[in-house]
């Protein structure tokens, strides 16, 4: 079951490691603005949101009872 949880955690971290790198960046990186922010930060800020979700919800996962 830890090796489950490794599993999902170290995909989480190449996947997140790919769409934080930067040739990603540089395709949102433009100078519009959406609901009042620069594309970039918004980005950025919903992968890390996502990433902190993504991380909290492998690592509150229950061992299951046989």
């Amino acid at each position: 079951m830890a090796d489950d949880k490794s599993t999902k955690l170290l995909f989480i971290f190449f996947l997140f490691l790919l769409l934080l790198n930067y040739p990603l960046l540089t395709i949102v990186d433009k100078t519009q603005l959406w609901f009042g922010f620069p594309s970039l930060y918004l980005y950025m800020f919903v992968v890390w949101g996502l990433m902190i979700f993504g991380i909290a919800q492998i690592v509150k996962q229950r061992k299951k009872k046989p």
